[in-house]
């Protein structure tokens, strides 16, 4: 597509791979294309109140980021086909399973809160509670991503009993909670009352995958840097997902070099 001058959107996370998502990088620069990320958590307005939240310092500086993804298993819900089924049980064409499938999720909304600041560490324990149901890949994973001043611990799982993608940020002060798309609780300090809100869809173009591509291709908006369907973001993303695999595997922590993505 790049060379044809076809710009693209992908399904996250960006590629299987780091090696791969650098490849497409590489493709999109050159050919000079919108290449987007896209999630299911980009487009709920709770998400960007509770950034706002953090840039405004109502709660103090960012200290732990608690990220918790996913659902009872593609293998028990509704909506996957045997095909779709078949690709996330390969560890060769999808990189592995609940890690790989909600844990970018974590990595992309911490990428997002820091501004693209990379993480010095990563550390992941993955386990395979329905090796029956999952026998190839993954279908629980801890991930621990720690920066010079905050840490941030992903929950990616294909065990919940109920399907969530909800975000917990602590500052030095307060917190602020997004329970779902539309709900978030907020605390400033501990001896301020928590406070809920519940919030309004956002306004297009940025309440849809397609608007949101099509108005960056036709000009109309210019996306930030690291927003969280740019491609700035889901490189370190796919980094951060990279040294998960490896910790797990190894059974150690992960140093990440501190050369920036973007210049390889």
């Amino acid at each position: 597509a790049a060379p044809r001058g076809i710009h693209v959107m992908v399904e996250k996370p960006l590629a299987v791979s780091l090696e791969h998502a650098r490849k497409m990088k590489a493709l999109a620069d050159r050919h000079h294309i919108v290449l987007m990320v896209n999630y299911e958590t980009t487009w709920y307005p709770t998400l960007y109140r509770a950034v706002d939240a953090v840039r405004a310092d109502s709660i103090g500086p960012l200290r732990k980021v608690v990220v918790r993804d996913g659902h009872r298993g593609p293998g028990k819900i509704d909506g996957v086909d045997p095909e779709f089924l078949e690709w996330l049980n390969d560890p060769v064409r999808n990189g592995g399973g609940a890690l790989m499938d909600f844990g970018c999720y974590g990595a992309n909304l911490m990428t997002y809160l820091m501004q693209g600041a990379r993480p010095t560490s990563v550390t992941a324990v993955t386990q395979q509670l329905q090796p029956r149901e999952y026998p190839r890949v993954d279908d629980e994973a801890t991930i621990v991503v720690t920066y010079p001043s905050a840490q941030t611990i992903v929950q990616a799982s294909w065990n919940w009993p109920i399907g969530r993608k909800d975000l917990e940020i602590y500052g030095t002060r307060g917190y602020v909670m997004t329970d779902n798309r539309s709900v978030m609780r907020t605390r400033v300090s501990e001896s301020a009352k928590e406070s809920t809100q519940t919030l309004p869809e956002r306004e297009w173009p940025n309440d849809d995958p397609f608007s949101y591509l099509k108005a960056l291709v036709e000009k109309k908006i210019v996306a930030g840097e690291w927003d969280p369907s740019s491609l700035a973001n889901n490189m370190i993303v796919m980094e951060i997902l990279d040294a998960a695999r490896r910790s797990a595997r190894e059974g150690r922590t992960i140093e990440l070099s501190k050369v920036a993505v973007r210049a390889r």
